[in-house]
């Protein structure tokens, strides 16, 4: 049966023709949710192998967030420069020259990123700035930037949900939000096996989220479906849904966004029951 809510495997997305001159020498660039999904916001999933980058650019029209989960490079914040690895998190302001680049010569990096309320490349006011030089990755490098944030997910302390609003989600971390600066939430969630986080809704916020790993069962709206790791999937404004872990010995891991809300409050989250052996099955 047809989904309602959009759910995309990344390896069934094929991946986009961006333009090497511009800037793009990313070896994947696919992009699993945009506005033609009816997200306010994009979603992206890069694959940069030795010696890849995307060059120096802007977003004019929006801010962009962006998550590092295998290998590690340098990146550039206007004039700064400083090294990221897998489980740094990563806000670019709009109108900030920014760039990475692989800078190993046998290891593979990833990331996924949003351009938050962008509905697609073109809005969000892409501008192409320049080539990474010798100079630019000889530059000194810092812990952290001046511009946007710069976070990994260990130093980042778990937040203190309510188990009686329907968190029962084994650790739930939010590395960006208005805590740090940011109009827009990034989330990320570790589930240990039979957790749940129960049937809830944001009335004021888009969710969009990516299993980085482990197998869950997930509800939508009238949706059950089960998702495994490189399942996208888009939660429009009201929409009840829930996550939970039925694996017996395998952790589930979420990473997301509330578009629009710089925390949990501030999305509209409302709790709406408990998840049901029906709803498992």
């Amino acid at each position: 049966m047809a989904l309602k809510y959009p759910l995309v495997h990344v390896d069934d997305v094929p991946p986009e023709n961006m333009k090497a001159g511009e800037g793009w020498a990313i070896s994947e660039f696919r992009l699993p949710i945009s506005g033609g999904d009816g997200s306010s916001t994009t979603m992206f999933h890069s694959i940069f192998r030795p010696g890849s980058t995307h060059a120096k650019h802007l977003h004019s029209r929006c801010d962009e967030i962006a998550v590092y989960l295998k290998g590690h490079g340098v990146v550039g914040q206007g004039v700064e420069r400083t090294q990221v690895r897998a489980g740094h998190c990563r806000r670019m302001p709009r109108g900030s020259e920014h760039f990475f680049f692989n800078e190993t010569k046998d290891e593979e990096a990833m990331c996924i990123g949003f351009y938050m309320g962008a509905k697609d490349v073109a809005g969000t006011g892409y501008e192409f700035r320049g080539q990474v030089t010798e100079a630019d990755i000889r530059m000194p490098r810092g812990k952290g930037f001046r511009e946007g944030t710069l976070v990994h997910i260990d130093a980042v302390e778990p937040a203190r949900m309510s188990v009686k609003d329907g968190w029962r989600i084994s650790d739930f971390r939010t590395p960006i939000g208005s805590h740090n600066g940011s109009p827009n939430t990034l989330f990320w969630a570790k589930f240990l096996p039979g957790a749940v986080h129960e049937k809830h809704r944001h009335d004021s916020a888009e969710e969009i989220y990516y299993v980085a790993g482990g197998r869950g069962i997930a509800g939508a709206g009238p949706d059950r479906v089960e998702v495994r790791a490189g399942h996208v999937h888009f939660i429009p404004k009201g929409v009840e849904h829930f996550l939970a872990n039925v694996s017996k010995t395998e952790p589930l891991e979420v990473i997301g966004v509330y578009t629009g809300a710089g925390s949990v409050a501030e999305s509209g989250y409302a709790y709406m029951g408990t998840v049901t052996e029906a709803d498992l099955r």
